[in-house]
Parts: C-alpha cells; sequence; structure tokens
C-alpha cells in the first residue's frame, strides 16, 4: 500500500512536499480548512517529482463542475500526471452559511458533479458540443478558444470522501478512489463501507480494483507514558467531535453506541467541548484509533486494513514532524 503525508506548512509548502518526498512518503495532501487546497499543490507540484498530489479534501459544493474540470485539468498538466482531485461535501451550515452556496440532496448532487466535470474533460479531449443536462448542473456551453484540449497525461482521478452508506456507493459508482474517513473501525469498514462500494461497482458494473481506497486513520502513540496518555486524551477529543455529527452516527451504529451521537451534538451546541471528551471511553478509542507504540503500528495497521488499503495516511496529534513517520511508512509497503 501508499503511505501519504499531509502537507500543512502554507508558508513554504514546495520545500514541506520537498522534503516528504524525500523521506519516502508516496503522496503528498492538503484538506480545505483557513487556506484554499489547490494552491499549495502548485508550488508542491514545481519542487517535486515521484509523489502523488491530491486533496483530501476540496469542498465541492463551494464550487462547480467547470471551475472543478479547470482546475483537475490544470494540475494534472504542471504535475506531469500526479494529481487527484479528491472531494467531499461539507455539512449543510458550511456551505449555506460559510460559502453561500445551495445545499439539497448532496448524494445525488455530488454524483452528478462528477458526472458533470468527466463530461467537460470527455468534450476537451474528443471535442464535440458540451451537452450535460442534470437536475443541479446544466453546462451547455464550450467554444473552442476555451478548451484546453485533451490532457497530455490523462484526466486525474476523482476520490469522493464519505462516511454513510449512500455516499459511499455513489463513490463506488462513479468516481476512482475513496477516502475512507478517520472514524472508522474494523466493523464499520467490514459492515457499511465496503458492502456500499460494492453496491456501487455493481450499478457502474465494475470491478473492484477500478476504485482505489484510500484510508485516513487515527494513530494514538508517542515515544513516553506521558505522550501517550496525553495523545490519547487528544485523539478522545478529535473522536467526540467527529461522534458529535448525525452524518457519522453510522460508525457508532456498527457498535451499539449510536445513542452517543445527538448526546454529544448537544453539548457542541452548549460548547462544552470537555465534556465530550469525557464521553468517548477507552473502548470506542481502541476501536477508532490505533493505540499502540510506534514501532508496533505498521503491524497494527497492516492488520486492520492491509487486505483493503490502496494508500493510507496516518493521523497523529502528538508530533506534526513527518520524519519520526517515515519509518513506520516503509515498514507498511
Amino acid at each position: 500500500m501508499k503511505v501519504d503525508a499531509s502537507l500543512l506548512d502554507f508558508g513554504n509548502p514546495g520545500a514541506s512536499a520537498q522534503r516528504l518526498e524525500s523521506l519516502g512518503y508516496d503522496g503528498v495532501f492538503t484538506f480545505e480548512g483557513p487556506h484554499d487546497p489547490f494552491f499549495p499543490l502548485v508550488l508542491a507540484s514545481q519542487t517535486t517529482e515521484r509523489v502523488d498530489l491530491y486533496t483530501a479534501i476540496a469542498i465541492a459544493f463551494a464550487r462547480n463542475p467547470m471551475l472543478l474540470a479547470n482546475i483537475g485539468w490544470d494540475l494534472q498538466a504542471i504535475s506531469k500526471g500526479r494529481f487527484m482531485l479528491g472531494l467531499g461535501t461539507q455539512i449543510r451550515p458550511h456551505i449555506e452559511k460559510r460559502f453561500s452556496m445551495p445545499w439539497s440532496k448532496p448524494v445525488s448532487r455530488l454524483r452528478e458533479m462528477v458526472l458533470a466535470t468527466k463530461e467537460i474533460w470527455r468534450v476537451w479531449a474528443e471535442g464535440g458540443r458540451l451537452d450535460f443536462r442534470g437536475e443541479f448542473y446544466q453546462h451547455t456551453l464550450m467554444t473552442p478558444m476555451f478548451s484546453p484540449g485533451e490532457n497530455p497525461y490523462g484526466d486525474p482521478p476523482i476520490f469522493l470522501a464519505g462516511v454513510g452508506p449512500r455516499m459511499t456507493e455513489v463513490a463506488g459508482e462513479v468516481a476512482d478512489g475513496f477516502f475512507v474517513h478517520p472514524l472508522n473501525t474494523t466493523r464499520s469498514i467490514d459492515e457499511v463501507t465496503l458492502p456500499a462500494i460494492d453496491r456501487g461497482l455493481a450499478k457502474s458494473g465494475r470491478a473492484r480494483k477500478d476504485v482505489k481506497l484510500s484510508f485516513q486513520i487515527m494513530i494514538a502513540s508517542g515515544s513516553s507514558d506521558e505522550e501517550i496518555e496525553k495523545t490519547r486524551a487528544q485523539t478522545k477529543g478529535q473522536i467526540a467531535f467527529y461522534g458529535s455529527t448525525p452524518a457519522y452516527k453510522v460508525v457508532l451504529d456498527a457498535h451499539g453506541w449510536g445513542d452517543l451521537q445527538p448526546e454529544l451534538n448537544a453539548l457542541t451546541k452548549r460548547g462544552q467541548w470537555k465534556d465530550m471528551m469525557g464521553l468517548i471511553s477507552d473502548e470506542i478509542l481502541e476501536a477508532v484509533a490505533i493505540c499502540a507504540p510506534m514501532n508496533e503500528v505498521a503491524a497494527r495497521v497492516r492488520e486492520r486494513v492491509g487486505d483493503h488499503a490502496d494508500r493510507v495516511s496516518l493521523l497523529a496529534h502528538f508530533s506534526n514532524d513527518p520524519e519520526p513517520w517515515a519509518d513506520v511508512a516503509r515498514d507498511l509497503r
């Protein structure tokens, strides 16, 4: 499996990406948080030669298919075929209140967005009339001067992120890859994620090899007992935050913990963040996160997802320095 690392340095992303490549990582990804997820990858494409570059994720509904088609085409070209377009929906309040964009039927909308983006790329490559007419997006105008033509490196793969079975199924149907959310367990993968991917593949008549699975895995580890305890607490806080989201309740339901979600959600609305952490038991922590000394992390990750993962990224709270994890990454290959 390939092992990826996050690109967190907005000040000098080119140099940071170059360092990650020199440490042996296979991919470098950004996420849409305080900054745009695409700009750092432009710089990273000029300082690296081997690593894949991708967004995990860019917020789909903050944009439209034509914008995504342009961005994807350009980053694929300047990276010489190393770009992957990773998209996720975010949640309704952010789309409507932060981005001032429409929200409706997120599963159907994202499916159509992927199909529209791919159709735009097809028309650019093959020529002919652009005539995409969907429920949410209509793209019916493409003059020759605005078409970049066929991408010399082919179309970039599109990865989708999701948790629930319907969104996961859409990834299996229309996407080239799927990001498994960090809130996952062995049981939720086996009972929710993989069956939904298979249903989507069956709809499109494709095989498992046609959709790459990328797992983001929370790690609670450290170099001392004190550090391990600290990271266990921090990881419980992250699990509590994710667990408060209604769309992620399906993971808790797989273990019979679903009643926890509305309780966590109520605490978020009262701003009682510390109280949320106290609701995450050691049992929940150890089901979601890999809790092990660093020299055992690779074996534990392989045990959990080795039969399914094409890529993994390790989310560790105790260190933003990727260097200590380079040995773990090598052990995972």
